[in-house]
Order: C-alpha cells, then sequence, then structure tokens
C-alpha cells in the first residue's frame, strides 16, 4: 500500500508540451508550403515556443518540490528537456527564414518540415501513452516509427544539400539553406532522443 500519493501531474505536463509542439510544427509547415508568411507564422511559433518553456521551467520547479514522482526524476528532467529542444529548433529555424528573407515556399523545405511533423505526432502520442503503462507495445510501436522518420530526415537532409550545391550558385545563399535545412533535421534527432528515453521509461516500468 503506498502511504503517499505519486505527483502525476507530470504526464499533464508532457503532453501539452507535446501538444504545443504539434501546433509549432504546423505553423512550420504552412510557412513552408508558402500558404502563411514568415511575418505571421514566426511570431506564432515564437509564443508556443514560450508556452512550451513555461511548461518545461513548471515541470522543473516541481520536481525539486515532490516527494514521489510517476517515473524516475531523472527520466522526467531528460525527457522534457529534449522534447523542450525540439520546439527550440523548429523557433530557431523559422526565424531564419524570416531573418534571411529566403523564398520559403521550397520543396526541401517542405519535405523536412513534413518529416518532422509526423515525427512529433509520434511523439505526442508516444508521451500520451506514458500514462498507462498496460499495453507498452503501443508506445513502443511509435518510437520505432520516430525512429524511422528520423532516418528519412537524415535522407532528406543529404538529398536537399546535394541539390543546393549541384543548383544554387551563390554561397551566401547555401550558407543560409544549409543552415535552415540543419536545423529541421536536428529537431527530428531530437526527437528520436525522446523516443529513446521513452523506451527506457516503458522498459523499466512495463
Amino acid at each position: 500500500m503506498r502511504l503517499l500519493p505519486r505527483e502525476e501531474s507530470f504526464f499533464d505536463s508532457f503532453e501539452e508540451h507535446a501538444r504545443k509542439t504539434v501546433e509549432g510544427c504546423r505553423a512550420f509547415v504552412e510557412m513552408a508550403q508558402g500558404k502563411v508568411s514568415p511575418r505571421d507564422a514566426c511570431p506564432r511559433i515564437k509564443a508556443i515556443e514560450s508556452e512550451c518553456d513555461h511548461i518545461t521551467h513548471h515541470v522543473v520547479e516541481r520536481l525539486h518540490k515532490v516527494f514521489i514522482t510517476p517515473i524516475d526524476r531523472n527520466d522526467i528532467f531528460r525527457l522534457i528537456s529534449k522534447m523542450d529542444d525540439v520546439i527550440d529548433f523548429v523557433e530557431a529555424a523559422a526565424m531564419r527564414v524570416q531573418l534571411y528573407g529566403v523564398n520559403n515556399d521550397n520543396k526541401e523545405l517542405w519535405d523536412l518540415a513534413r518529416v518532422l511533423m509526423a515525427g512529433c505526432q509520434r511523439v505526442s502520442e508516444a508521451v500520451s501513452g506514458m500514462r498507462n503503462l498496460k499495453h507498452p507495445e503501443l508506445i513502443l510501436e511509435k518510437c520505432v516509427e520516430i525512429n524511422r522518420l528520423e532516418n528519412e530526415a537524415d535522407v532528406q537532409l543529404r538529398g536537399a544539400i546535394n541539390r543546393l550545391l549541384a543548383e544554387e550558385k551563390n554561397p551566401i545563399e547555401i550558407i543560409k539553406w544549409k543552415e535552415i535545412f540543419e536545423l529541421l533535421e536536428t529537431a527530428t534527432d531530437r526527437c528520436e532522443d525522446v523516443a529513446n528515453i521513452i523506451e527506457g521509461v516503458v522498459l523499466e516500468n512495463s
């Protein structure tokens, strides 16, 4: 019999952070599709990133106050930190699209953003599954898909840079686009980091 209740609200924070990250990725995708201008999309993405920062800080504060946590404290800290990295890189990529004045209606930008969006959606689904570990196989399936998407993003990044070097003659434009592409791929890498942490938690607790 447990004498003290576990602090379960960490799961609420994980799920809220994941939902907001998906929202931020969706805004980036709309910009990459040319549906929304960087001037309109960037403030929205920045606001979402700030909301995610607030959630992250709140989680870390609670870690210092609660006595019993639903999963290992270090796992909670690592998980929310890596989740926050994802939206940080999305926001960084969006700000550079606006700052550099590049044409946001770009196929490679859209391809990388699309894969990142899919990865963030799978992260959100995996995080939601952590609240109840009775069906670990469902959570692990999401993690495997996240890993597959990260591999896809690697391939897309190489293709994007190859095409950039072959077709773009202005070295400054090459530098701009390479940085933007790499920021998006790094965000997908962080999704994989999140999946790896979740896999560890599932295996330890199921």
